[in-house]
């Protein structure tokens, strides 16, 4: 039944199908939707066009079938919260010059480190790879202090011989304690190790953002981490204060995963080289802090300059704080930003979740060529 909710279908069971069928337990069974009629397992029934279910010549509605099955747990587990459906501005940022580098490569390498609780490290991998660059995967050893220092001196090493930094999504440390991507900022920022390994780490990546014109990607997890570090919206490392932007917990009290849609606000960025400003993406999230936060000031400033990257927007391509479309309830709709160069985006959706065979169902564009667009920066 939730397999016909969620495509709005109604059903129509075989006539050989019982109540224990339906409601009794079938621990290792596949529920197959076959094109024809294969003779495979039991048939259970067919599809209908319209939303009702038949069994034995007794019908019922469907929307009022999903309602009574997402009611009971409503006060619990909400799938919606109160929305005054506050006015957001739609931005539109069309660049008029775009950051290049000064030596060109032909396979870009790109450095994806790993911390306990990422696990989005082979999916970045993939896509990178698969748009023509070279990935290598970090692993951050945090069994001693010892192995974290040495991560942090290997970690810097590797930054001078590389193009791009990739901030997998995840969560790093488990999200603890009391917040996201600690962690991974705690590895830049850790004041028990010695003072000239974080100095090391810091010098590593802005000799790769100031003097060599790299670019960072942070997605989900890996935002987080940019935000907090102030290399969002600021484009350094910087001791960040309560009127820096943060990404905190989601309006809706809960993790939200779902797939979104997503506009391009501004083409900035070399990362968005590959889109349109106005166009449409959907892409999936996962997350449970994804809610963009910051003064209102600072968020016209970032609209201004062409930082704030996407938003999520409604079906009729209109930034919105409706929960259905913009998950967490970020501010002004946010879903991604950049520097002020635009060579550092962050982003809540995962857009390296791509490939052949996904999200056959869901109408949409899903590939805004973010890592392809990355490689061909440095050609």
């Amino acid at each position: 039944m939730k397999m016909a909710f969620g495509n709005g279908f109604g059903f129509d069971f075989d006539e050989k199908v019982t109540m224990e069928d339906l409601f009794g337990y079938a621990y290792g069974s596949f529920v197959l939707e076959l094109d024809g009629h294969e003779p495979v397992g039991k048939m259970l029934g067919t599809i209908r066009p319209d939303s009702r279910f038949v069994w034995h010549g007794e019908s019922v509605n469907g929307v009022a079938l999903q309602k009574a099955y997402e009611e009971k747990l409503e006060p619990v587990y909400s799938c919606n919260i109160p929305d005054a459906q506050v006015p957001v501005e739609t931005v539109s940022f069309q660049a008029q010059t775009r950051v290049c580098p000064a030596a060109k490569t032909g396979r870009p390498k790109v450095l994806i480190p790993v911390f306990p609780g990422t696990n989005c490290e082979y999916d970045s991998a993939k896509a990178m790879m698969d748009a023509g660059a070279e990935a290598e995967i970090f692993v951050i050893r945090n069994l001693t202090a010892a192995a974290i220092a040495q991560s942090v001196e290997e970690f810097a090493g590797k930054l001078k011989q590389t193009q791009m930094v990739f901030l997998p999504g995840g969560f790093s440390g488990g999200d603890e304690p009391d917040g996201s991507a600690k962690f991974i900022t705690a590895f830049f920022r850790n004041a028990a190790l010695k003072e000239a390994i974080p100095a090391l780490l810091k010098e590593a990546i802005t000799a790769l953002l100031e003097e060599r014109d790299g670019l960072m990607l942070g997605i989900c997890n890996g935002f987080q981490a940019l935000i907090k570090l102030g290399l969002l919206p600021y484009g350094k490392i910087l001791d960040t204060d309560a009127d820096c932007p943060t990404l905190t917990y989601n309006t809706i009290g809960r993790h939200q995963s779902r797939l979104v849609r997503t506009r391009i606000a501004s083409n900035l960025s070399p990362w968005l080289s590959g889109t349109q400003v106005g166009e449409v993406y959907t892409v999936p999230i996962s997350h449970g802090e994804g809610r963009f936060l910051a003064e209102e000031a600072l968020v016209k400033q970032l609209a201004a300059r062409g930082q704030i990257a996407t938003q999520y927007v409604d079906l009729a391509g209109n930034a919105t704080t409706d929960v259905r479309f913009n998950p967490n309830g970020s501010i002004y709709a946010i879903e991604g930003i950049t520097s002020p160069d635009g060579r550092i985006l962050g982003k809540m959706g995962h857009s390296e979740r791509k490939g052949f065979g996904l999200y056959k169902n869901v109408p949409g564009e899903f590939d805004m060529k973010l890592f392809e667009s990355a490689v061909k920066y440095f050609k």
